[in-house]
């Protein structure tokens, strides 16, 4: 008697547990988790968390009907040498799609091209080999840098979609950067207003890699 009490407590217990996992794993493929990975125009320098473009950008889906979820990944200072490596941590979360925007610190920096591209090459490789969807967004420097410079470095975002077959942002500043209305007194980084035409920029590229909405 004793031995079928223990069995059914067991057993009970054993269900509960494969139905919580169910569960779970209904809501984890329901909803789309997407890794915003980037430096301070993704961290959102200078503004509140509720008005840099990734809470926008999640705000907007929602509104739109998706179901999604946008980590803010970005790291002011970074450049693409710690792409990988971050990226390694935020695979934990098993994330569906990762938008790349890094580089724009090695271009300010004037930082070898030639290396910010094997740094992206490989946190793209890595995403990839997880069968991660990757959003590549490009990036541009002002032309003081030097012509050769400029335009070397904005190709590599180009070469690097083209190699890895990603779906890009062209610039993830269009509209936005040089124009002091939508920048802060620094001219780097964006306002309020900015970020919501980046969080438009972005959603353009990004609505086409989600689930259709049922």
């Amino acid at each position: 008697m004793r031995q079928i009490i223990i069995f059914r407590y067991y057993f009970f217990r054993l269900v509960l547990l494969i139905f919580g996992l169910i569960s779970f794993s209904g809501i984890c493929f329901s909803q789309t988790i997407i890794i915003a990975l980037g430096d301070s125009l993704t961290e959102g320098f200078g503004v509140s968390k509720e008005e840099a473009y990734p809470y926008l950008l999640e705000k907007e889906m929602l509104s739109k009907g998706h179901e999604v979820k946008v980590v803010n990944a970005g790291v002011s200072g970074s450049t693409s040498a710690s792409a990988a490596s971050r990226l390694k941590w935020y695979i934990r979360s098993q994330p569906d799609i990762i938008i790349i925007a890094l580089g724009g610190n090695d271009g300010l920096r004037g930082l070898s091209v030639a290396h910010m591209k094997k740094n992206l090459s490989k946190a793209i490789e890595l995403a990839q080999s997880e069968k991660i969807q990757i959003l590549l967004s490009g990036m541009q420097i002002p032309i003081n840098y030097g012509t050769e410079y400029t335009d070397s470095f904005r190709e590599v975002f180009h070469e690097l979609a083209e190699l890895y077959k990603l779906p890009m942002i062209p610039f993830l500043l269009k509209g936005v950067g040089g124009i002091p209305s939508l920048n802060q007194p620094d001219g780097i980084h964006p306002n309020p207003e900015g970020h919501q035409i980046i969080a438009g920029t972005v959603l353009k590229h990004l609505e086409p890699l989600l689930p259709e909405i049922n």
